[in-house]
């Protein structure tokens, strides 16, 4: 945005808020918020093609979201881990959805390096092209490589203000754990004096979540703006684009097949779920990678489509999804440089042998390990592994426009790997919450969970998850003479919740004569995050 005044631009921006003033009219006639998104992403790509060049003002719109959502990602972060590890009661489990957690993320890694080194060469991507590229013209590129000891210790926190300012997500993960860990041996002996940080803990986290949800109502909107910023670039840069059309198609293709494809397999064989209502599900976090090409900034929408429309407990979601913005990134750690390093592989007629490929996905690995999900990623990293791997560096700067384009795809293929790591997860150590998997939510994922009754063996009362929620009043009602069903000896007793969180009451219907409270459960604190019963009562 500069001092003087664009006709065509003030019409961009006058277009861009009737179609905001459209949504919000969708909205209050409660359309879906994965409604919404797309009918924001069609209008998007319309307005930056008609007016390309003009969109200063409508740019403005959808980096002010970038910004706002980003700045709420380090206290989500902090405050989720935070509480929920404080709720497993032990560390042994800490120690297990951590390693499973790393062990998929890489895994959805591996298994994109594979796919694209074998539809690269298979193609001969690269093979008889001619490159015009400047001495020199990488050494800015390869400047932002780091040593790896340089690497592996800005895994670890320095200064905790600081990494919060800049959203480094491994040292504020590994902080919020060393507090947790620390309350978790400090309250072996259940002391009455860390209650009080507990309940601070947890009203925190209501209170952060609060503020996710309003910024996720924001994302049509932003989707608009940034999708149409995003369109005039692409229109813009049509002519390069053209010339390198096969390194964006299959960037492009690859990306789109390991988001839907591979892991939609994955969830399937591993997760035992319909891949096609769990990527309805996870619809709005895809959508918002893919215009924000920052999996950093999808966070605070990532995390409650996993925990309250996938129904992954949250200390899995709060752990693995942002773990997964700094380890794994198929996109942008495994298919993006495995796409630069052939073509340049074959463009300059090297000679590689079968060694020196599997070495290259080896680097590749290690290259995900830390790096960071914000937009301009996938540049870094393929220059890491040029640069290891003795490649020129230059044919870069010439792959700098579809890299920009590709980076769409790439952040959503990211995105998508974590999600499903944490899905596989959750089913693997048996916390998957299928009842809340099986509704369908055409919500926006900020809305709030309904509560629900489990009963497993001997009758458990429905329950909600201990922490932030509001207490639960539960009791057990039987007709009284004279009251419909009363002479029929065979009703069921009703189970009346009353929910201080909202105004109606919910009434369960029992199939056993009688429900039965464990002596050693109080009511309100059945079901801890992580630790799920097994089958759902029906609401009547």
């Amino acid at each position: 945005m500069n001092g003087s005044v664009d006709l065509l631009s003030l019409a961009s921006l006058a277009v861009t808020l009737v179609a905001f003033a459209s949504l919000i009219v969708l909205r209050v006639r409660r359309a879906g918020f994965t409604t919404l998104v797309l009918i924001a992403l069609a209008i998007g790509v319309g307005i930056g093609v008609v007016f390309r060049g003009h969109l200063g003002y409508v740019g403005f719109l959808g980096d002010l979201y970038v910004q706002v959502i980003t700045a709420i990602v380090a206290p989500l972060i902090f405050v989720s881990i935070l509480s929920s590890v404080t709720s497993l009661g032990s560390t042994s489990k800490l120690r297990t959805i951590g390693l499973s957690s790393t062990f998929w993320l890489l895994l959805t890694n591996a298994i994109a390096i594979v796919l694209t080194l074998a539809i690269v060469i298979s193609v001969g991507l690269g093979s008889g092209v001619e490159l015009a590229t400047e001495e020199g013209s990488g050494d800015s590129l390869v400047g932002l490589v780091k040593p790896l000891d340089q690497v592996l210790l800005a895994l670890f926190p320095a200064n905790l203000a600081g990494d919060f300012v800049s959203n480094n997500i491994v040292p504020i993960i590994l902080f919020a754990l060393l507090f947790a860990v620390a309350y978790l041996v400090a309250n072996r002996g259940s002391d009455p004096q860390l209650a009080s940080f507990k309940n601070v803990v947890d009203g925190a986290k209501k209170v952060v979540m609060t503020a996710v949800g309003f910024i996720i109502e924001l994302t049509p909107y932003a989707v608009l703006a940034l999708v149409a910023t995003t369109t005039a670039t692409a229109v813009t840069r049509i002519e390069t684009v053209l010339s390198l059309v096969g390194i964006l198609v299959l960037a492009l293709g690859i990306s789109f097949l390991d988001a839907y494809v591979v892991n939609g397999v994955l969830l399937r064989v591993f997760a035992d779920v319909n891949p096609i209502r769990w990527f309805r599900h996870m619809t709005a976090a895809q959508y918002t990678a893919f215009t924000t090409q920052s999996s950093v900034g999808t966070l605070p929408i990532t995390i409650p489509s996993l925990t309250r429309k996938v129904g992954v407990p949250e200390d899995i979601a709060t752990f693995a999804a942002p773990v997964g913005t700094t380890i794994g990134m198929p996109g942008c750690a495994g298919i993006w440089p495995i796409i630069v390093a052939v073509f340049s592989v074959n463009a300059l007629g090297i000679e590689y042998s079968v060694w020196d490929y599997v070495a290259l996905a080896g680097l590749c690995m290690l290259v995900s390990l830390g790096t960071a999900g914000v937009p301009g990623t996938a540049i870094i990293t393929a220059t890491a592994v040029l640069t290891a791997v003795g490649l020129p560096v230059e044919i870069l700067v010439v792959l700098i426009p579809v890299s920009a384009v590709a980076g769409t795809a790439s952040t959503m293929a990211n995105v998508t790997a974590a999600a499903t790591a944490a899905t596989i997860v959750a089913r693997r150590l048996g916390t998957l919450d299928d009842a809340v998997f099986r509704e369908d939510h055409d919500l926006d994922p900020a809305a709030a969970r309904t509560p629900r009754g489990r009963r497993g063996g001997g009758g458990r009362v429905p329950t909600t998850s201990q922490g932030a929620d509001a207490s639960v009043a539960a009791s057990v009602t039987a007709p009284a003479a004279g009251e419909e069903g009363a002479t029929d000896p065979g009703t069921a007793p009703t189970l009346v919740i009353d929910d201080a969180r909202s105004a109606d009451t919910r009434v369960l219907s029992a199939p056993d004569p009688a429900y039965t409270i464990p002596d050693d459960i109080p009511i309100g604190q059945c079901e801890l995050p992580g630790a799920r019963l097994d089958e759902t009562v029906r609401t009547s």
